[in-house]
């Protein structure tokens, strides 16, 4: 056996691959494994993997690259540690702070939860049920923290050295460049993680940075088939819901995640009260043990928000504390919070799977003259999800629950990057740069490959348990399925995505129509739209022939 036949350079898809939840990838040479995130499955992923054991020892992990503090991406580290691992996490110094407050929130989360299952399977003579992991688990994961600054590279194992850049997602989040080498390979190969990608119009956060230099890209796919309303637009759709429901309304709830989420929404209250000053607000509450901690470390971390927000801090008010707010501590408070007849509520978890917002929606989505106003993405099999999707029963904490309150689904609030943002971001590669989609459903992540694919770039949509040797030859690469066989089954279309892609299209055609009602001169542009005429005009032929047929 050759030199190069004996090295071993390869990427282990281990999570987040055809699913949006579960972030988890290893880069493994002869030598060390390293893992890219380690989160928790939420939604109907956690339902399909719950109980299911890493793919490989944590006593042999040399390393966590940590992308950023969110669950979905950092859950499962204490877990990693209370089996074995012992290498150090490397994440931003903001991570680093975050990442210890959502640990122990999980850790308490859990440790409830299996109070709870423990008292009925005692009653059904079932055996005692556990916890993943503790508060001693998240000591030991949070000593094994290593801060690294952005920008900065530095070689943290022989052959590998990272860099993290600013990703825009969340206070923190990063996107990570990888420089990995092997004994006798003439040129590192470099592989950059987008983790989760913010908007560069963002409000809390800097933009993302553009990186110009890759042989892979990892990126994400959230909204690879979909874009946001502008920022215009979101901020008056929830205007426009804030008002409506001052006038009906008892208790207005906002289910939100604490960190990031929760700081813009206490913004956007801000802004509503400062442009309609004359309109009466009830009291607004972040009901969140965590929400106190988090807020300080966003205040202290000033650097890394928009010059709009840093501006507001050093002039020495507080963006996220609006008129007659308050953080809720307690149990206790929380309780005296739902009896007050009427308040705007902030409170976790933002998917609706867990954490005080349970309570609130236990004791007010009957009433007729309550909103809830959805401000995130809504993963599948959570309740958050069935409540969108029109649920009019739902069941909560053992109690049946009759829907009648009502209900506001405002998705441009979202802290991930849309498809043109997640095109832009990916067009500052240059075009032998091979593109691995992940992080997103098989449908959007499909969406986001085709693109790529006719911007000039190799994409590929892997599967969970895929591996991608780094020693092939490129054309190799290139010639790979874009859609891994294990996944390629799960790509249908349903009459809902038709629905979202005409309304897109009718989005983007309006606002041309504005464009040219601006005298701007379309002559480069005007074969490109008569093309996409023609292309409707097939598809409106194929539909009405196939509707004839049936």
């Amino acid at each position: 056996m050759g030199a190069l036949e004996a090295k071993i350079l390869k990427l282990r898809i281990l999570g987040a691959a055809g699913e949006v939840t579960g972030s988890n990838y290893m880069i493994e040479t002869k030598d060390w494994k390293v893992l890219i995130d380690c989160g928790f499955h939420q939604g109907q992923d956690e339902e399909k993997h719950e109980g299911e054991p890493f793919p490989y020892n944590p006593a042999d992990v040399d390393a966590v690259l940590l992308t950023h503090a969110h669950i979905d991406h950092s859950g499962r580290i204490p877990l990693l540690v209370r089996q074995g691992f012992k290498g150090k996490v490397f994440c931003t110094y903001a991570t680093g702070e975050l990442v210890e407050i959502l640990w122990n929130d999980s850790a308490r989360i859990m440790q409830e939860d299996a109070q709870w299952r423990t008292r009925k399977n005692l009653r059904k003579g079932l055996p005692k049920v556990e916890p993943l992991y503790g508060i001693a688990d998240v000591e030991d994961a949070s000593a094994l923290r290593s801060p690294l600054a952005y920008d900065e590279v530095t070689q943290i194992l022989p052959g590998l050295s990272v860099r993290f850049r600013e990703a825009g997602h969340i206070l923190g989040s990063a996107i990570i460049e990888t420089w990995i080498s092997e004994e006798g390979v003439e040129k590192p190969v470099k592989v950059v993680f987008s983790g989760d990608l913010g908007p560069f119009d963002g409000v809390i956060e800097k933009p993302p940075t553009l990186i110009e230099e890759a042989d892979y890209v990892f990126i994400e796919s959230t909204y690879g088939d979909r874009l946001h309303k502008s920022l215009e637009d979101t901020r008056a759709e929830f205007q426009e819901a804030v008002k409506a429901a001052l006038d009906t309304a008892s208790k207005i709830l906002v289910p939100t995640f604490v960190v990031d989420r929760a700081q813009r929404m206490l913004y956007e209250f801000r802004l509503f009260q400062k442009k309609f000053p004359e309109l009466k607000m009830p009291p607004i509450f972040l009901d969140s043990p965590m929400g106190v901690k988090t807020t300080e470390i966003y205040e202290k971390h000033i650097n890394l928000l928009s010059k709009d927000l840093k501006e507001m801090i050093i002039s020495g008010e507080c963006p996220f504390e609006p008129h007659n707010f308050q953080f809720v501590r307690t149990a206790d408070e929380s309780k005296a919070v739902n009896d007050m007849p009427d308040g705007i509520v902030l409170a976790g978890s933002g998917m609706c799977s867990g954490g005080r917002i349970m309570h609130h929606l236990k004791h007010n989505l009957f009433k007729k003259d309550t909103h809830v106003l959805f401000v995130g993405y809504q993963a599948y099999g959570t309740l958050g999800r069935r409540l969108v999707d029109g649920a009019k029963d739902i069941r909560i904490a053992g109690e049946d629950v009759t829907v009648r309150a009502q209900l506001h689904t405002l998705n441009g609030f979202s802290a991930h990057a849309d498809r043109d943002d997640l095109l832009k971001w990916a067009g500052s590669f240059p075009k032998k740069a091979r593109f691995i989609v992940v992080h997103g459903e098989p449908k959007s992540a499909e969406s986001l490959a085709l693109a790529l694919k006719a911007d000039g770039y190799t994409a590929i949509v892997p599967a969970i348990e895929d591996e991608i040797d780094l020693m092939k030859p490129a054309a190799e690469i290139e010639k790979m399925p874009m859609l891994s066989p294990r996944i390629i089954d799960r790509v249908r279309l349903t009459p809902e995505d038709i629905a979202q892609t005409l309304s897109a299209i009718t989005s983007r055609a309006e606002e041309m129509q504005h464009m040219a009602i601006e005298n701007r001169d379309y002559r480069d542009i005007m074969p490109l739209l008569i093309s996409a005429r023609t292309l409707l005009e097939t598809a409106a032929y194929l539909g009405k022939k196939d509707k004839k047929s049936a």
